[in-house]
């Protein structure tokens, strides 16, 4: 996996990064065949961005006609650079180098003939000259777009469920270095951590799995103008799918527009649990949440759909 990390942080920490770019990275990976990556450039107020999205099918997942479950791999982020303000890589780009190095093993995998069960659908965006905002510990990447945009092309309809990467340094509450994995999240509801998930996340790091806390206000959409810990969490605003966040951390607070702050060894472990995720799902072997206590809640308290909403003006 180090390999694909490598090869796409290349491509990433470069002014003329592009979804163009990438798209022909994974190309190559992917064979004669090609990847069959989309390639969207979406305009905002402020600047653009391209947005990058590749379906890897499986041999019994949708696009075969078939019934295996498909999982969504989104790599969250607002920008993977912040010129002219700094110049290279940043740490904010954490996300997408592993959603598209996840993507491009998969590519790989199948070509070589190793063909997973169900589809997987991989997305993320590339902006080498993103905007930065005020946050506090420390500063935030901006992002071209906003959030609902970002869903839009980042979230499909036919994802059975969304496991989003993103870099989360910029706080005081996850100590840890590495990776760390949030709660189920589904319309509204933070279930329990799942446990296939955080027993695979062991095997995968080698060290006991690291989970952090989310609160009701970082599962409500941006722009209600309360406080997230970052957007990882977002596209569980735009989907009926069980979400889970694996976090790229830090032991201190790392800002997102921070270069020289990646460590590529911690990308390819996010990279590397994806690929395993996806093995494990569409094989139907994992789940993220336990649907029976989740419509038990349901049944008892009610929806709680209208958090992925903005809610009422005050």
């Amino acid at each position: 996996m180090l390999k694909h990390v490598l090869a796409v942080i290349d491509r990433l920490d470069d002014p003329a990064a592009s979804g163009r770019s990438l798209a022909q990275f994974l190309d190559a990976a992917a064979g004669p065949a090609g990847s069959g990556a989309e390639v969207v450039t979406v305009r905002g107020g402020k600047g653009s961005t391209d947005f990058l999205r590749v379906r890897v099918p499986g041999r019994r997942g949708r696009t075969a006609g078939g019934d295996a479950p498909t999982l969504g791999i989104v790599g969250r982020l607002g920008g993977v650079g912040a010129r002219p303000e700094v110049l290279g890589f940043t740490s904010d780009g954490d996300g997408a180098a592993a959603a598209l190095a996840a993507a491009a093993k998969l590519l790989e995998m199948r070509y070589r003939g190793d063909v997973l069960d169900g589809d997987v659908v991989i997305a993320t965006h590339v902006c080498p000259d993103a905007p930065t905002q005020p946050h506090d510990p420390v500063p935030f990447m901006d992002s071209p777009v906003d959030i609902a945009v970002m869903n839009e092309h980042e979230v499909t309809s036919d994802m059975d469920a969304v496991l989003s990467i993103d870099t989360t340094k910029g706080n005081t509450i996850i100590n840890h270095r590495g990776l760390a994995l949030s709660p189920t999240v589904k319309q509204g509801y933070i279930l329990r951590v799942s446990d296939a998930l955080a027993s695979l996340l062991a095997v995968v790091t080698g060290e006991p799995a690291v989970t952090y806390p989310i609160t009701t206000q970082d599962i409500t959409p941006y722009g209600n103008g309360v406080y997230h810990l970052n957007s990882i969490l977002q596209p569980a605003t735009a989907t009926d799918a069980p979400v889970v966040g694996l976090a790229v951390t830090a032991a201190s607070a790392v800002p997102g527009c921070a270069t020289g702050a990646s460590h590529e060894t911690d990308i390819a472990a996010a990279a590397r649990f994806a690929v395993e995720t996806a093995k494990a799902f569409g094989a139907g072997a994992l789940a993220f949440h336990d649907q029976d206590e989740y419509e038990a809640l349901v049944a008892r308290y009610g929806s709680l759909a209208h958090l992925q909403t903005l809610g009422r003006d005050r």
